[in-house]
């Protein structure tokens, strides 16, 4: 019997043709960005200002992502038992490139909420050690932060960052005023979620690290949105969502950890790599979809072919276009700080005497553009989120909607 390799004549994966990205990026400004929009399937229901949740998938990485998942569905346990581990550590390899960090600190998981649960809970506590992290961190991990409290007796200190600090100072200051000698971690937010400021993450590592305080980042909204620099942050523990700006598939996370500090941390779920100073100890999650996986690549060829500096300039642009217009009108609240630094893509507007959830109703029933509300942590609006493919007729749309919600 002559065995064969039945896989290699299927010719319904991996049968698109390569995208030649190299014209695009001798376009003008204005036509490029055009061209980009295209790459989008855009709902006409509605404008979509709610990008920060799930920035779904232009349609070159659907397609590549579609053959991904006829593929793992062709070759099933093959693909599984032989190429799985190989194709898993290659990506993870790119992302360590695209974030600065070494390959062998970096795994793929499958969302920010599990990467930083994996170090919070995996964390070596002892009764009455000491965290620290904001009020204005993401929701998820603030009750993590409340389980290891019941499960082993840690003490959680909690501050509030201002809306608009007055330099980077006041910020560092506010965590370090907490630390005792019981302080073990330190929890922040590269870029909090609901208002899009930027943290000076850097800073506040060195001010931990005088203190030997291990320090953990929340970079939910970062990788794929601003550059990322995990060896200039310095920081220990570095968790974000490729999902959100990365434009991956849902479910695709990752998960940096210096690599002196992997044998510190005890894993979740019981994999089969024991080596205490190798990540993938951490990182056994059982059977998933790894077409999801594979589709990061595909994520980052797109991004490459935009370019990060020139993707984050166009979010900060875009964020800038419309809220520069409204900073100055009466009866408007912008919660995220004015210097350019210090956000980028999200930004989060109040109206007076109208709440959060007032307000994204009526910009949505009357309006026809959808956003989220945000009440809580001292921040009262809606997180106002476009994504590469908004155009500035859209932004126009919003602030001549949010000038006649406040002039009723």
């Amino acid at each position: 019997m002559t065995l064969s390799t039945p896989f290699l004549s299927y010719k319904g994966f991996n049968q698109s043709e390569d995208i030649d990205y190299s014209q695009r990026k001798n376009l003008s400004e204005e036509n490029f960005w055009k061209l980009i929009r295209k790459d989008y399937l855009l709902k006409k229901d509605y404008v979509n200002l709610e990008n920060g949740y799930y920035c779904f998938i232009p349609q070159p990485t659907l397609n590549k992502y579609l053959e991904h998942v006829k593929r793992i569905n062709f070759e099933g346990s093959y693909y599984m038992r032989n190429q799985l581990d190989l194709d898993k550590r290659k990506t993870a390899e790119r992302l360590s490139n695209l974030v600065n960090c070494d390959k062998y600190e970096l795994a793929i998981t499958r969302n920010t909420t599990e990467s930083l649960d994996l170090i919070i809970s995996g964390f070596p506590w002892e009764k009455n050690d000491e965290a620290i992290f904001a009020m204005q961190d993401y929701g998820s991990m603030q009750e993590m932060f409340k389980l290891t409290a019941k499960r082993r007796g840690i003490i959680n200190k909690i501050i509030s960052v201002p809306n608009h600090p007055k330099n980077d100072e006041e910020i560092v200051s506010l965590y370090e005023q907490q630390i005792t000698k019981k302080t073990k971690l330190i929890m922040v937010s590269h870029m909090i979620n609901i208002t899009g400021q930027i943290l000076p993450v850097k800073k506040i590592c060195e001010m931990a690290h005088s203190y030997n305080i291990d320090v953990l980042v929340d970079g939910a909204h970062c990788v794929g949105h601003i550059d990322v620099d995990i060896k200039d942050l310095n920081c220990d523990y570095y968790g974000s969502s490729l999902h959100k700006w990365l434009s991956a598939p849902l479910g695709t996370g990752l998960l940096f950890v210096k690599k002196e500090k992997i044998s510190k941390i005890e894993p979740i779920l019981a994999g089969h790599v024991h080596q205490r100073d190798n990540i993938m100890r951490l990182n056994h999650i059982g059977t998933h979809p790894v077409h999801s996986d594979l589709a990061i690549n595909d994520a980052l060829d797109y991004l490459n072919s935009i370019g990060l500096k020139r993707k984050e300039n166009r979010l900060r642009y875009l964020q800038r276009y419309w809220s520069d217009k409204l900073r100055s009108k009466r009866n408007i609240i912008i919660n995220t700080p004015l210097e350019n630094f210090r956000s980028c893509g999200i930004a989060n507007i109040g109206v007076k005497n109208k709440t959060p959830d007032e307000l994204s109703k009526i910009l949505f029933k009357e309006y026809g553009i959808f956003t989220v509300a945000i009440d809580y942590a001292n921040v009262k609006g809606c997180r106002i989120t476009p994504n590469i493919y908004t155009n500035e007729k859209e932004l126009d749309y919003f602030v001549e909607s949010i000038i006649k919600i406040t002039s009723n």
